[in-house]
């Protein structure tokens, strides 16, 4: 069982490994819209097809992500965490997910062993994990207290435009600009399971 230290800390990839399993992406537009409530709807169809295709081999499932947050702006891509007994294991998954029109774009064994297939109609970012993984926690606590909390909504729907903006085009950069708020929300929904947040 992991250990709130193990979920409180705040992890990455090793910044000398080359994630990308068909190069690095070009620069795309970075929009953020406002909630759509099909959302849910596509993530339901989603999870349907992917259970359907991989059988047992899925563990979980769960939406996460700010389309996963009702009210809440985000870019329109169903982000999705799928647990499988090992992301390492791809000949378990991706054949199947290929089927559905996913294809592997991400592979960062150093990052809890995290591989990302994408899909464009609809775009998804599915996000495999091991189930030892702290994201699969941490994208969950994000998630719902998000969810009830229209503060922090507006907290972080603050930072995205400007992060948008500034990262022309390049979606890593988008993710670390918004990085301080994210982490600062973080920090406080810890504080409120009375977990003591290392980096604060």
């Amino acid at each position: 069982m992991l250990t709130p230290e193990q979920i409180m800390r705040h992890s990455g990839p090793n910044p000398d490994e080359d994630p990308w399993v068909d190069g690095p992406p070009a620069a795309e537009e970075i929009a953020v819209v406002d909630y759509d409530p099909a959302w849910a709807d596509t993530y339901r169809t989603l999870a349907e097809e992917i259970r359907a295709a991989l059988g047992d081999a899925v563990l979980a499932l769960d939406h996460v992500g700010s389309t996963s947050v009702p009210g809440f702006a985000a870019k329109p891509i169903i982000d999705i965490d799928l647990t499988v007994a090992s992301s390492s294991d791809e000949d378990r998954y991706v054949p199947g997910l290929e089927r559905l029109g996913y294809r592997l774009t991400i592979r960062e064994p150093s990052f809890h062993g995290h591989r990302c297939l994408q899909r464009s109609q609809p775009a998804v970012n599915l996000h495999v994990w091991s189930p030892d993984s702290p994201e699969l926690v941490r994208h969950a606590i994000l998630r719902d207290w998000l969810r009830e909390r229209p503060d922090e909504r507006e907290r972080y729907a603050a930072a995205k435009a400007p992060a948008a903006d500034g990262a022309d085009g390049d979606m890593r950069e988008y993710n670390l600009l918004k990085q301080d708020v994210i982490r600062e929300i973080y920090g406080r929904a810890f504080r409120a399971r009375g977990w003591v947040d290392p980096s604060t």
